[in-house]
């Protein structure tokens, strides 16, 4: 006779309101759906980026994605710290993403980066939206990491905006 599976608990200690634990998670994992949208877009463009300035757009939107990738750990922790759940699979990501993906066959390079400052500037909005949830929950910790990661974006949108400026 087996043992039925036992569930281990996935709550974790806080002292944060019940509301915070369900609604702050919940936000966090969108968030976490888009930033891995994007960090999949700004490789796609990476890996096809052509023309005139290859080398200097494929450098960039090679740190850029870099920076993106850093996001996921720190955001999925986030969320499990103060007892919620993440990101299970690829299709939870499809569920989940508000930016839109890009299969398109062809794609000019400066279609490429007013794309990605597009998608930057709303995940900036995104990251606000849940910012101003974490500020009513008082969760202080989840507010702070989003501040730098709001930086981090509004300087990707900058360098993504001077870069695909004309000459």
């Amino acid at each position: 006779m087996t043992t039925p599976a036992v569930r281990p608990q996935l709550q974790s200690p806080t002292d944060l309101q019940s509301n915070a634990v369900r609604d702050i998670p919940a936000a966090l994992r969108a968030l976490l759906a888009d930033v891995f949208a994007l960090y999949v877009k700004t490789k796609n463009f990476h890996w096809h980026m052509s023309g005139h300035h290859f080398r200097d757009y494929h450098l960039l939107l090679d740190e850029q994605s870099e920076q993106i990738f850093a996001m996921t750990d720190d955001i999925a922790e986030r969320a499990r710290k103060i007892g919620g759940t993440t990101i299970r699979s690829i299709g939870h990501i499809k569920r989940e993403q508000r930016l839109l993906d890009n299969d398109g066959e062809f794609v000019t390079p400066q279609d490429m980066l007013a794309e990605l400052r597009s998608d930057n500037q709303q995940l900036t909005s995104e990251m606000r939206r849940v910012h101003e949830l974490c500020d009513q929950c008082g969760d202080v910790a989840t507010a702070s990491v989003l501040e730098n990661w709001i930086d981090q974006t509004e300087r990707r949108i900058w360098f993504l905006y001077k870069t695909g400026r004309p000459g």
